[in-house]
């Protein structure tokens, strides 16, 4: 059997206001929300980007890909698509795209499970979730789910 590889992710949740930001690995198969970045009418923080990258020194990259429930491109999809393609010229490294649907939903729920659990004291703001939900979309990564192209809730690939 062929030795598996140690990669190093980041994975973006692509908004207009606020770009959710996490790291992740392929051997613990595990995801963690870091700082959200800034995103304004003038695009995404780039100087904050940058320094996440520099800072992790990933390997691959994984940006989210917003489809409406039905499968339809959603109202983000080509800011996102845009997103990607300037990520990957920017950082000059693979990027791979996950369906995003209900990733925003699962956060929400995932955070105010912490506080209810009492494993996460303070309050959760909009930056937290974002976050969350771009650990939730490396999860769904890790776990071979791609970009479905719009193609059923989501699409599963094989594992890495």
């Amino acid at each position: 059997m062929p030795e598996r590889l140690a990669r190093l992710i980041l994975s973006f949740d692509f908004g207009t206001r606020r770009i959710g930001i996490a790291s992740g690995d392929t051997i613990s198969g595990t995801a963690t929300p870091l700082t959200a970045a800034l995103s304004t009418a003038r695009g995404p923080d780039w100087i904050a980007i940058d320094r996440q990258l520099k800072r992790y020194g990933p390997d691959l990259l994984v940006v989210g890909t917003p489809y409406n429930v039905d499968g339809t491109p959603g109202s983000l999809h080509a800011a996102a698509a845009g997103f990607a393609a300037e990520l990957a010229a920017r950082s000059g490294l693979p990027v791979e795209r996950v369906d995003e649907r209900f990733s925003s939903l699962e956060a929400s729920a995932e955070l105010k499970a912490q506080r209810a659990a009492g494993t996460r004291r303070r309050r959760v703001a909009r930056a937290d979730v974002d976050s969350t939900a771009a650990a939730i979309l490396l999860r769904r990564w890790l776990q071979g789910e791609r970009d479905a192209g719009g193609h059923g809730p989501r699409c599963t690939a094989g594992k890495i």
